[in-house]
């Protein structure tokens, strides 16, 4: 995770088009608006923030939009997943040195490493407690949970390699290698396969499932961060930080059959997909903004800035929400996705770096 430059881009270009693709004219009041019906999230949800140098985890309700807790869960947090009955959250730790971009590799190879800090924190959701820590191979930074919900699927950026978690025992069942520097890992929706994006080899690992063995690789933009598919399964789609595309690809033949040019100098980094499959929203980094797509067209529909260095995004399942972690701004957006506005921004700790949201315990 080291490659972003800083170049923020225009404000709100495809707004028109986004409220037409949503079934508003040019002259109707979006849902929102003064008079109009205002967009909310159930209640029953919460958005569960890792915060990478706080070394907390930032707790939010999507009814109130306000912060109801804060945990401390470990060494550098980020990926996050919430169980779907919402009763259990993990969070990747890692005792791996924080380098940035600017620091040269020589420099980050001199800083220490604490491999004992490394592992998922399992965290009750009800007590607000870490119940214990299992093993996540090295460096663990992002992961997915199996369709049954009994593995989970992790990428070890120092290692190049995946570890594949038995929740229940605590133990790592296989390692297997990937592209270098892996970080995003997206279980397909059939939870047949496991995709696995890597930075510096320019690829996705496309693992089996079941089995853990790697199926194939998939040749994509420049440095890959995270895989989105749309709901039925038919479509998957790359954010590539370093060339400013999305890569999309035929999930069947698993083959690029396209690719979206984001604009200005974004460097795609979160994605989340609407559950109609229609809109893809993907977060830019160091351009600070939050891009929609529409999927039928593979288009960009709209743009809006929403902090500094948006990195992890979620959407509450009922879509009229979208949460963005920006780092250094150290705090949450929420977009109202009707309007495609920034509604509130919320406090969190230091740099916020992924969002998961799930039902209340």
């Amino acid at each position: 995770m080291r490659a972003d430059s800083p170049a923020p881009f225009g404000r709100l270009a495809g707004l028109s088009l986004l409220l037409l693709a949503a079934g508003c004219s040019r002259d109707a009041k979006p849902e929102g608006a003064a008079g109009g019906k205002v967009a909310t999230a159930s209640p029953g949800y919460l958005a569960y923030v890792t915060n990478e140098d706080s070394n907390e985890l930032t707790i939010i309700d999507t009814g109130a939009d306000s912060v109801v807790a804060t945990v401390a869960v470990g060494t550098r947090p980020r990926g996050v997943k919430v169980t779907p009955d919402g009763r259990t959250v993990f969070v990747a730790l890692s005792g791996s040195p924080k380098c940035p971009p600017t620091m040269p590799d020589e420099e980050c190879e001199k800083l220490k490493v604490d491999k004992s800090k490394d592992g998922i924190a399992v965290i009750d959701a009800a007590t607000r407690a870490v119940t214990k820590v299992i093993p996540g191979g090295s460096d663990p930074e992002t992961f997915d949970i199996s369709a049954n919900g009994a593995l989970l699927y992790v990428s070890n950026e120092d290692a190049g390699t995946a570890s594949i978690v038995e929740i229940g025992p605590g133990t790592v069942r296989a390692t297997v290698p990937t592209g270098r520097e892996p970080e995003g890992v997206t279980v397909s929706p059939d939870g047949k396969t496991v995709w696995i994006t890597g930075e510096t080899d320019h690829d996705l690992t496309v693992l089996d499932a079941e089995t853990g063995m790697k199926a194939t690789s998939v040749k994509v933009g420049l440095r890959p961060r995270n895989v989105g598919f749309l709901p039925n399964g038919t479509r998957a789609y790359s954010a590539n930080e370093a060339d400013g595309t999305l890569s999309i690809i035929d999930v069947t033949s698993r083959k690029v059959i396209g690719t979206i040019k984001l604009p200005g100098e974004a460097k795609p980094m979160g994605i989340a997909v609407t559950r109609d499959g229609k809109t893809i929203y993907v977060s830019t980094g160091r351009a600070g903004q939050v891009v929609a797509i529409d999927a039928a067209t593979d288009s960009v529909i709209g743009s809006v800035p929403v902090g500094r260095r948006p990195w992890g995004i979620a959407l509450t399942p009922d879509g009229s929400k979208l949460y963005t972690a920006n780092g250094p701004s150290n705090d949450v957006g929420v977009i109202d996705t009707k309007t495609f506005t920034v509604t509130k921004t919320i406090p969190a700790g230091g740099v916020p770096w992924g969002v998961a949201i799930g039902p209340k315990p």
